[in-house]
């Protein structure tokens, strides 16, 4: 499995939506370390998820930023 290049405040695609309202499956990275924190695009609500399990759960980076995004 190939592990994708990723860096703080980078638009990631996850190979499931989120279940809110909007069903979003882009997230924009808030805080990288030994847990990734990410934040729904959709509706802002921000999760924490391990490393690990991050990159089995990501699909692909959308695109480079250099602030934060509001949803």
């Amino acid at each position: 499995m190939e592990l994708l290049e990723y860096r703080l405040y980078d638009e990631v695609e996850m190979k499931k939506a989120h279940p809110c309202f909007a069903r979003s499956k882009r997230f924009q990275i808030v805080r990288v370390g030994a847990d990734i924190k990410i934040m729904c695009l959709g509706c802002g609500n921000v999760m924490m998820i391990d490393r690990a399990a991050f990159n089995t759960k990501i699909k692909k980076v959308l695109a480079h930023h250099d602030k934060p995004l509001v949803p």
